[in-house]
């Protein structure tokens, strides 16, 4: 058996899952990818551009290694929510461009430290604000997966489109046709649980 390697592998889990999110916006129009899908207004790229923020609050002052971008909706006098969706001038080339640097700040703090580094997350409460590089991967990792299966469903909401990544869908194989009839027995099994339910499947 290969011996682990625990930051190697927490960077990996970590990269699998910003490469996840940043495809849900592969082959989607400016609209699609802002559209507010539901009634929160979660929209795909408002995730990107959250995410991209959070990494670098992070894994990068939370360090002491500050990052040279100015994220104006971070600001004191930003309105609520200003970092979960994308302003007309904001195009997707910037905010993406924004997450792929976001990555390599990370990716040079997660390199240069070791991971029972000592770090400060001054938004958390005194009594667990003080971590260490290897908490705070697995805080990012939980992070992005989260907001990545936030993409999932609003991606198959835009378009119908699923699945983990190119070249690995990771779904159960089979048409649309089969698709149709297992939602349809999903529906069925959904009434029959809850006698007097009468929707009839959508």
């Amino acid at each position: 058996m290969t011996a682990s390697d625990p930051k190697a592998d927490l960077h990996r889990y970590l990269q699998d899952a910003r490469e996840a999110l940043l495809w849900k916006l592969d082959g989607l129009t400016e609209y699609d990818v802002r559209r507010p899908m539901v009634p929160t207004g979660t929209n795909l790229l408002g995730l990107v551009k959250h995410v991209a923020s959070v990494e670098f609050g992070y894994f990068g002052d939370c360090f002491g290694r500050p990052y040279d971008e100015r994220l104006p909706w971070l600001e004191d006098d930003a309105e609520p929510n200003a970092d979960m969706w994308a302003a007309p001038g904001e195009t997707r080339e910037q905010i993406t461009g924004l997450y792929r640097r976001a990555w390599a700040h990370s990716d040079a703090t997660i390199g240069a430290l070791a991971l029972d580094a000592s770090g400060h997350v001054p938004w958390w409460p005194a009594s667990r604000s003080e971590v260490t590089l290897h908490k705070i991967l697995v805080h990012m990792i939980a992070e992005t997966d989260r907001h990545a299966g936030q993409a999932d469903i609003v991606r198959e909401l835009v378009d119908g489109a699923a699945g983990l990544r190119e070249g690995n869908d990771n779904m159960a194989p089979g048409d649309k046709a089969w698709w149709e009839d297992y939602r349809s027995r999903l529906e069925q099994a959904a009434r029959e649980a809850e006698p007097g339910v009468t929707r009839e499947a959508g």
